[in-house]
């Protein structure tokens, strides 16, 4: 789905898409994303680093979210007024919530995997998750625009 939200000033733009949860969901979420702000003209610099938090959610969605005959959707909310894009990818597990990785890890200390929110804190000016009743959660990450893009 593709629509215009109406707003005062320049008009909010939303893209929703329910995916698979399969590898390949995961990485058609990234391609859509790309597609989609590229049509929307969004800067190289924000396009790249969403790309990059839309595979991290996508890929914990897939991995961590999964209940088998659901899908997981991807929502993309620009706010051109205030140059700020919101990533929301949302699936069926509400049981298993993200936590936010600590500062005072020692690098050598990380296990090979779960650095995927390290990436979307690093990314994102900043994100969380909401649980939504009876179960799943939608993580959420905003992005602002570099100034004067």
């Amino acid at each position: 789905m593709n629509h215009a939200t109406p707003q005062a000033g320049a008009p909010a733009r939303t893209f929703t898409q329910l995916l698979s949860s399969t590898r390949r969901g995961a990485r058609l979420a990234r391609l859509l994303t790309v597609t989609e702000l590229r049509s929307w003209g969004i800067p190289q610099d924000l396009t790249e680093r969403a790309e990059l938090v839309v595979a991290e959610l996508a890929a914990n969605a897939v991995l961590h979210g999964r209940v088998p005959g659901r899908c997981f959707r991807l929502t993309l909310v620009l706010d051109p007024a205030a140059g700020r894009l919101r990533v929301e990818v949302s699936d069926a597990r509400g049981d298993l919530c993200p936590r936010i990785p600590s500062a005072d890890a020692e690098p050598d200390a990380l296990p090979l995997g779960g650095r995927g929110l390290t990436l979307v804190t690093a990314l994102a000016d900043r994100w969380d998750y909401v649980l939504y009743p009876p179960s799943g959660k939608t993580v959420r990450a905003v992005l602002s625009a570099p100034p004067g893009a």
